[in-house]
């Protein structure tokens, strides 16, 4: 009880000195904003721009890190990692309107795995609070406002993690009164809740090893449910105690290459895996269970009519899904059976894991949708079974070496959208741009 009220009264403090024009604007507080699901319902935003260059409102130099901003209480966090005179990484926390810095937390962490540019995670922010998961397992609670440390966890030491070659990367979600990570620690600790406010363990599941696919709660048959997309199984778990509801085995060919966040819309949830390609599974509403819908795989990586994925999360209209292949084709599939009805190769340069971030924007249109590719563009599109219609892009940040040392660089990092602006990062630093009429 007293937990409950103290977690209220931070709440409403909150609430209370939180300016007018933070309460009523669309925030990004976590992975892919709000309910994870990709979505950006702010108005009054441009719909072209005006030159090749994106104007920047300001920008703050940091170090690498493939982890995307967050954005809450008129507030920007985001993680970086350097390497001289030691290993360290790095929490950061600055003023939205000026890109001045609030606070900045250091800590020691030495890698043993691939891809060594930074953290993964994207900071997650609720009430008043700001967790922040590291590469290495690092797990931190900070008081979101002065970067107090509330708690903090070694979860590689603690949990004997089975360490994915490219290290942690699923952003922590909160769901209640519990903190959930997808780890792969053993025994039976693949995914773990905390009280997110004071990091005690509520409960453990799973002996599988960890993915890099960040974890969504969805409602099924009147109960919330934690899915999990690990390096074995699609699970739908309870949330508040860890219990297995129904599993699907999905295991990827190879390092548990499962990136890209599951999608839930009109109860069917669909995950796409750069060897497996396409599944679409359905979640009946009058029970917990799970139902194969279908399953498109191709002959190989590069001649497939399916969609198979690396890094970017698809987004779904209606019967259609729209992704990104391993090589840059955005494809569109028909959800109904998996066929593909169109492939494009002009938002993104055609390359081995070439990426793009996609957004839905309803404010705007029906289908319309913002992409930034890895080569450092803002796209406005429309997405349609017709094909894809660019609208207008514009270059926002330069690409950088140290997350792909190759074809000049790359922007790896998912944007967040809040407060009519954009913010994204590369390895060198943190910019923010007015999107406004």
């Amino acid at each position: 009880m007293m937990k409950q009220l103290t977690c209220l009264l931070i709440v409403l403090f909150a609430a209370a000195v939180m300016p007018a024009k933070y309460v009523s604007a669309d925030e990004w507080h976590q992975w892919r904003g709000e309910n994870r699901e990709g979505v950006w319902n702010e108005t009054g935003i441009l719909d072209k721009f005006e030159g090749e260059q994106i104007p920047l409102r300001w920008r703050v130099p940091i170090g690498s890190g493939y982890s995307g901003p967050s954005v809450a209480n008129g507030r920007v966090y985001v993680t970086d990692r350097l390497t001289k005179p030691k290993q360290v990484e790095r929490v950061h926390c600055f003023d939205w309107e000026t890109g001045e810095s609030i606070w900045s937390y250091t800590y020691d962490c030495a890698y043993k795995i691939d891809y060594t540019a930074g953290p993964r995670a994207t900071v997650t922010v609720q009430d008043g609070y700001a967790y922040a998961l590291g590469a290495m397992g690092h797990l931190h609670c900070f008081d979101a406002t002065t970067g107090e440390i509330v708690w903090k966890r070694d979860l590689n030491a603690e949990y004997n993690i089975n360490m994915p070659i490219w290290g942690i990367a699923c952003a922590p979600i909160v769901e209640a009164e519990n903190l959930i990570v997808q780890i792969g620690g053993k025994p039976d600790a693949c995914i773990v809740a905390f009280d997110r406010q004071t990091g005690e363990e509520k409960w453990r599941a799973l002996d599988d090893n960890a993915s890099y696919s960040a974890p969504i709660v969805i409602t099924q048959a009147g109960k919330r449910v934690l899915i999990c997309w690990t390096g074995a199984n699609i699970a739908g778990l309870n949330p508040q105690t860890g219990e297995t509801y129904w599993l699907y085995p999905f295991p990827p060919e190879s390092f548990e290459i499962a990136i890209a966040t599951p999608i839930f819309d009109q109860n069917e949830l669909f995950v796409t895996e750069f060897r497996q390609g396409s599944l679409l599974l359905k979640l009946p509403q009058d029970k917990l269970v799970v139902e194969l819908g279908w399953h498109r795989k191709g002959k190989n990586e590069q001649h497939t009519d399916a969609l198979q994925t690396t890094m970017a999360t698809p987004v779904r209209f209606g019967d259609y899904i729209y992704g990104v292949d391993s090589y840059g084709e955005l494809r569109c599939l028909d959800a109904r059976n998996g066929d593909r009805i169109w492939e494009d190769l002009s938002a993104v340069r055609k390359a081995r894991w070439s990426n793009i971030h996609l957004v839905k924007h309803p404010g705007s249109s029906e289908n319309r949708v913002w992409m930034f590719n890895e080569h450092g563009e803002l796209l406005i599109t429309e997405l349609s079974p017709e094909g894809l219609n660019i609208i207008s892009r514009a270059k926002l940040i330069e690409p950088t070496r140290d997350q792909l040392n190759r074809r000049g660089g790359v922007t790896w990092a998912h944007p967040a959208f809040a407060y009519k602006h954009v913010f994204i990062r590369n390895d060198n630093e943190l910019v923010c741009a007015n999107l406004e009429k």
